[in-house]
């Protein structure tokens, strides 16, 4: 409609709790609560008899139906051999995951009384091509149109620097979920948003911290009741003390010490937890944030940032006081918590209106100077476009377009900040060195920032050889060379040559890695000029007839 801008939601697609934001004509990011008046969803799935239920119900009845409940999801995006079977059907990660959006929004869509369509989704800094692949995938199969997947630090900081007024800030962002951790080092100035260096664990996050509690109880039920039992493997029970251990985390960020009740088989028993016992068990999980931020920061020297004015906690879990404590101890800056659970998915709806609001200042900028736009024109596409235009013709664009829609003009103006992001892994192919061991030749490198695009030359190993097997690799190193067996394959492709070609005639790789993280390979052999093409579309995410049959089962599916 003439006026009106579309929204891009934001969605914050959790390892324990999810959540979706709109930003307001005022540039004002708003978490919208879901059908239970709570701005956070729980990330968690019953399958009950034919229904799907999402959120605080599923929860609830994992104590009582293990085997119908499916939670933490997340850490298994991108993994090939993930399959959760119920009923006699098997459900991939991407999936299970689209039931999450799919309910997070349908509330939305109740509370705002209007049609959702397009949203940009966060996914953890350190997820590689599998897993972004797989997050773009859940989105689609709900049925939506995932405009981007960015950064979860990227989005808490973007939500950070939307309400800072002082000049240049270098700031650390220290995230640490419900299942996942990252680390980011971002230079936030008015005119730009930009990642330095990130890094993290995806298998390390408040779960953890649960699960030792829960090791913990059942130890000591052991020794109330001399027995030496393994109670947790009782599926029941171990859900009960995972519930339990979550609620005695929460309560000990307020007190000293909580009361647990532990039953199993008809024995009850009553122990007490105190914080300070809770922190020697978990001592070793916050140490491991505390290496990844050190490694993140030696990273961040050689790119020439040695120090940073700020460290901002985000994440549910930096809600545990020996975090913030142990945090200040180390890097010698008292940690400011910043809207732990709602920081990311505002961040992410301020990008989407970035990019809405970009979409219309793009398409009038065209029409003034007579250009050809593509609909969805990328981030990439619309800062370049923005970038050679004249400032006098961009401020005339920008008060035009809020008058006409009765967004703000510093609404308007704000989505002119630059952000740039950077990748999270190495990217490189299979090559055989002088001995013919195969060994992998990284071309991007982690820390580079996005979009990048670079060329190698190669030549081929064999006289009158016939193919080349392009096989792209993705791993974590810096190093150009880089040992096979330390890198994931993520694609393949086939470059067919012209016949009775000489060894080592000259074959070119292009590589070229956008914003949100997907890789497009090109390879042209430079005789005849034979090209071929691949978009990274990775055999371990959903794809073809079984991508297809997943959209039709759940936009058949009512999730509750």
């Amino acid at each position: 409609m003439e006026g009106q801008i579309k929204k891009i939601f934001g969605l914050d697609l959790g390892t324990a709790y999810s959540s979706i934001a709109y930003v307001d004509e005022n540039g004002k990011p708003h978490i919208i609560p879901n059908s239970d008046n709570q701005r956070v969803t729980p990330s968690v799935i019953f399958f009950d008899q034919g229904e799907i239920i999402v959120g605080d119900v599923a929860k609830e009845n994992a104590k009582l139906y293990p085997d119908d409940v499916i939670s933490f999801v997340k850490r298994a995006m991108g993994e090939p051999d993930f399959l959760f079977e119920h009923d006699g059907s098997t459900y991939r990660p991407e999936e299970i995951s689209s039931y999450i959006i799919k309910k997070v929004v349908q509330d939305a869509e109740k509370t705002l009384g209007e049609k959702i369509t397009d949203i940009v989704v966060t996914c953890p800094a350190y997820f590689g091509i599998n897993e972004r692949e797989a997050t773009q995938r859940a989105g689609e199969i709900a049925g939506y149109n995932v405009r981007q997947i960015i950064n979860e630090p990227t989005a808490a900081a973007i939500a950070y620097g939307s309400i800072q007024t002082e000049d240049r800030r270098v700031v650390l962002v220290y995230d640490l979920g419900g299942g996942t951790f990252d680390v980011t080092l971002i230079d936030i100035t008015p005119e730009s948003i930009e990642v330095v260096c990130t890094g993290g664990d995806h298998n390390l996050g408040g779960k953890d911290w649960d699960d030792c509690i829960v090791n913990n109880m059942a130890q000591e039920f052991q020794k109330a009741t001399n027995t030496d039992k393994d109670i947790l493997e009782d599926p029941d029970t171990c859900q009960d003390l995972l519930l339990t251990a979550e609620k005695a985390k929460k309560i000990l960020g307020q007190r000293k010490k909580t009361p647990i009740v532990i039953t199993h088989g008809g024995e009850r028993v009553k122990v007490e937890l105190s914080r300070e016992k809770f922190e020697q068990l978990t001592e070793a999980l916050l140490e491991r944030t505390i290496t990844f931020t050190q490694e993140m920061l030696q990273k961040a020297k050689e790119k020439g940032y040695d120090k940073f004015d700020e460290i901002i906690l985000v994440g549910g879990a930096t809600r545990m006081p020996q975090v913030a404590n142990r945090i200040q101890e180390v890097f010698k800056v008292e940690p400011k918590i910043f809207d732990p659970d709602e920081a990311v998915a505002k961040g992410a709806a301020i990008y989407g209106s970035k990019l809405a609001i970009n979409d219309e200042l793009v398409k009038r900028i065209a029409e003034k100077t007579g250009h050809a736009i593509e609909p969805n024109t990328s981030i990439e596409d619309q800062a370049k476009i923005l970038a050679s235009t004249s400032p006098e013709i961009l401020k005339n664009v920008s008060i035009e377009l809020a008058d006409i829609t009765g967004y703000s003009l510093p609404a308007v103006e704000n989505s002119l900040v630059k952000i740039k992001d950077v990748t999270s892994k190495s990217f490189g192919i299979v090559v055989e060195n002088p001995g013919k061991k195969e060994e992998v030749f990284n071309l991007i490198f982690k820390n580079t920032a996005v979009p990048i695009d670079i060329t190698k030359q190669f030549f081929t190993g064999a006289e009158n050889q016939e193919t080349v097997l392009i096989r792209i690799m993705e791993n974590e190193l810096m190093d150009q060379i880089v040992a096979l067996e330390r890198s994931t394959e993520i694609g393949t492709a086939i470059l067919n040559l012209p016949k009775g070609l000489p060894k080592e005639s000259l074959v070119q790789i292009f590589f070229k890695l956008n914003d949100d993280g997907r890789l497009k390979i090109t390879a042209v052999e430079k005789t005849e000029s034979r090209m071929v093409e691949v978009l990274i579309d990775t055999r371990s995410v959903i794809q073809g007839q079984e991508l297809e049959e997943a959209k039709v089962r759940c936009q058949s599916l009512v999730v509750h």
